[in-house]
């Protein structure tokens, strides 16, 4: 299962934002005056069979196909291997270019104070 959230599929969350909807469209229609109020009627009916179809009538098996086992390649041996020759070359470079300036900073003296 490729298509899971949580290890739920996707029909479990058509049929809650389906319930969702029409929970909210009974609460509008009962809220209405008059005969529009038993417009909930057939609100929940079709959510029940929109319910009843993705329960009984499935897009896949709930077998699982038989195991396989899942063979890790590393396609991308060779390129890591040579960025990481070309960073610790850059830095190796860099860090004995910086080495003369470290040691070759002057040092400047301190005037003492006399009382």
């Amino acid at each position: 299962m490729a298509s899971t959230v949580l290890e739920v599929g996707t029909g479990v969350f058509v049929i809650a934002v389906v319930w969702i909807a029409a929970l909210v469209f009974g609460v509008l229609l009962l809220r209405a005056s008059g005969a529009a109020k038993l417009g909930v009627i057939p609100v929940f009916l079709l959510a029940l069979t929109i319910t009843l179809a993705l329960v009984f009538f499935p897009r896949s098996p709930e077998t699982t196909p038989p195991f396989e086992e899942i063979k890790i390649v590393d396609t991308l041996f060779i390129s890591r291997y040579v960025l990481l020759a070309v960073v610790g070359t850059v830095f190796l470079v860099a860090f004995f270019m910086l080495l003369p300036f470290h040691f070759l900073e002057p040092v400047y003296a301190r005037v003492l104070r006399t009382h």
